[in-house]
């Protein structure tokens, strides 16, 4: 069977922008086996021009979740080896595991979605083999981009196991760290059974989310309504922390506050105190149709054509795939860090701007050592450059940097940018080849002014809360940062593709990723095999799976904490002389 990719959109004749759109255009691709995982990847390759064949055999050892590997490409070497990807369950990981229900148990997903429910439960997605198909996506896109720039042919290694543990970094770090700190979520898991709020349900029967990350706007929202002060107050720090500890338990009071108010006076207390607010939709309920590229990939401004094709040739002895590129990240929270991290990951020289005094986040408790562990688990190893975009000397400073830089990545609201002077058609004349990346929330699916882009609210919003509802269970989001996470790893994918697409052209490019799109990859993925009799155990405490041998391959340990390593590891690629 053959998977090519889709008709051309309208308007990419020009042949600059084709080749942006499609970047692996040219690249044909073997495929063995059959999981979520290799089905993903071979979606996303596709996607980027790529030809994909299955021929029909089995994946070799050791790849029993599938295995790709590169038949042809316009850039290889005759007589050079070609990259491939295999993916394995459990990769390194010391512990057993057959499919997606043992790595949620094993890897502890499982515990960290059911936190909120107060015991482990297994997310009623794919989750994890859905980041191990777009981590696959990714290392075979970076090992054709090491061939571009001179390197040697890689093999690429990945697990279902090892994209969880990574979607959980800053949880295992947290919980590792807490041995030596007081625990940040003690007394805060609920017991089994208990209600949980949010979602509210209002007086005519719309359940919904809230977010803001302003106390004041907090408080004046349950003002608005009529809440107790008292309960308001002690609602906000569960409600806040929720995103770290991946449990939110506030005052029963504010759930009657909600529903003795319609759901359009809650509309008009969020707008009149600025939360934004949406419902919960069913599973099935329509978005806006997706972009032409999954990714938004498009040529920079006609200044971008300026600069020679090409980028720094590959050292033999490089440490990864984009090591000898400078990524400049200004990112907050989850998504921008974890998608900076991940590049970082496949070697890349990353610098943060961080506002005068250094990210609050990095103060955040617990900490490891001087530095809060959540913060270190998306940040370490990253370089980072103090500036205040908001004054006319930071942006100098920003700019120079950004001068020498291969990408820049941010995730910054809408209109930020242009306020700032740093839109991509503010950096084309300084850096005509500059990658441009952003990581957004909502991107065009919907009208501004939109509602804040956080993990909770595309959740509810996208449907894909309704599909984590079991029988007879009303719908919620997972407390886990499912779209965050997800989010990140496309958004590094992103500007990989882009990488390679500024390569072959020359030309700069943009890229633009948003939380509706992990949204829109979770409702679209088929699930998988159902399990059979045998299911790992769950893990129930992330401190004692850090301290179990079997993890010890996978885990960076430091004195005050432990974190997830890098989910691929790279060879040299070997000769294979079976023919298409």
């Amino acid at each position: 069977m053959d998977v090519t990719p889709g008709s051309r959109a309208a308007g990419r004749s020009v042949a600059e922008r084709e080749a942006v759109a499609w970047p692996l255009a040219g690249v044909v691709v073997r495929a063995r086996g059959e999981s979520v995982a290799l089905r993903v990847a071979v979606q996303r390759l596709c996607a980027l021009g790529c030809e994909v064949r299955f021929d029909g055999t089995p994946p070799p050892d050791g790849s029993p979740a599938g295995w790709l590997g590169v038949a042809s490409a316009p850039f290889g070497r005759p007589g050079e080896a070609l990259p491939e990807c295999g993916i394995d369950w459990s990769g390194p990981v010391g512990a057993p595991m057959e499919g997606e229900r043992d790595v949620q148990a094993a890897c502890g997903i499982a515990h960290v979605h059911g936190r909120a429910a107060g015991g482990p439960r297994a997310l009623r997605l794919d989750y994890a083999s859905v980041c191990a198909g777009v981590l696959t996506a990714q290392a075979l896109t970076s090992v054709l981009l090491a061939l571009l720039r001179g390197g040697p042919a890689l093999a690429a290694r990945t697990s279902v196991a090892q994209a969880a543990l990574l979607a959980l970094t800053q949880y295992i770090a947290v919980a590792t760290c807490e041995r030596f700190d007081p625990p940040l979520s003690a007394g805060r898991v609920p017991s089994p059974g208990a209600g949980r709020v949010p979602p509210f349900r209002s007086a005519d029967g719309v359940r919904f989310e809230i977010e803001t990350f302003d106390a004041e706007c907090w408080r004046r929202f349950w003002d608005l309504l009529g809440a107790e002060p008292r309960a308001a107050a002690a609602g906000w720090p569960p409600f806040q922390q929720r995103f770290a500890t991946a449990t939110c338990t506030l005052p029963a009071g504010l759930g009657r506050t909600a529903a003795a108010a319609g759901y359009r006076d809650v509309v008009a207390a969020a707008a009149d105190a600025g939360v934004s607010v949406l419902p919960v939709r069913d599973a099935d309920a329509p978005l806006a149709p997706p972009p032409a590229s999954p990714w938004r990939l498009r040529a920079l401004t006609e200044a971008a054509a300026g600069e020679p094709a090409g980028l720094p040739p590959l050292a033999r002895d490089a440490r990864g795939p984009l090591a000898g590129l400078l990524v400049v990240e200004s990112t907050n929270r989850v998504q921008g860090p974890l998608a900076g991290h991940v590049l970082g990951l496949l070697g890349a020289d990353v610098v943060r701007l961080e506002p005068p005094g250094g990210d609050p986040l990095r103060g955040v408790p617990p900490m490891a050592g001087p530095t809060s562990a959540r913060f270190l688990a998306l940040n370490r190893g990253k370089r980072a450059l103090e500036a205040d975009l908001k004054s006319a000397a930071g942006r100098r400073a920003a700019l120079r940097l950004i001068a020498c830089a291969h990408v820049f990545l941010h995730n910054w609201p809408p209109g930020r940018a242009c306020s700032y002077g740093l839109d991509h058609d503010d950096l084309a004349p300084v850096r005509p080849s500059l990658v441009y990346a952003q990581a957004g929330g909502w991107a065009e699916a919907l009208p501004a002014p939109q509602p804040m882009g956080t993990d909770y609210l595309v959740q509810a919003y996208s449907g894909v809360a309704a599909r984590l509802a079991g029988p007879g269970e009303q719908p919620a989001p997972s407390l886990m940062t499912l779209t965050d996470v997800l989010g990140a790893l496309i958004s590094a994918e992103a500007v990989v593709a882009a990488l390679v697409a500024r390569a072959r052209t020359g030309a700069g490019v943009r890229a633009g990723t948003a939380l509706i799109d992990a949204a829109r990859l979770l409702r679209a993925t088929p699930p998988g095999t159902p399990p059979g009799s045998r299911e790992a155990a769950p893990v129930t405490d992330l401190a004692a799976m850090a301290d179990d041998p079997a993890f010890h391959r996978v885990l960076d340990r430091t004195p005050q904490a432990a974190y997830s390593r890098a989910p691929w590891t790279f060879v040299p690629a070997p000769h294979h002389e079976e023919a298409l």
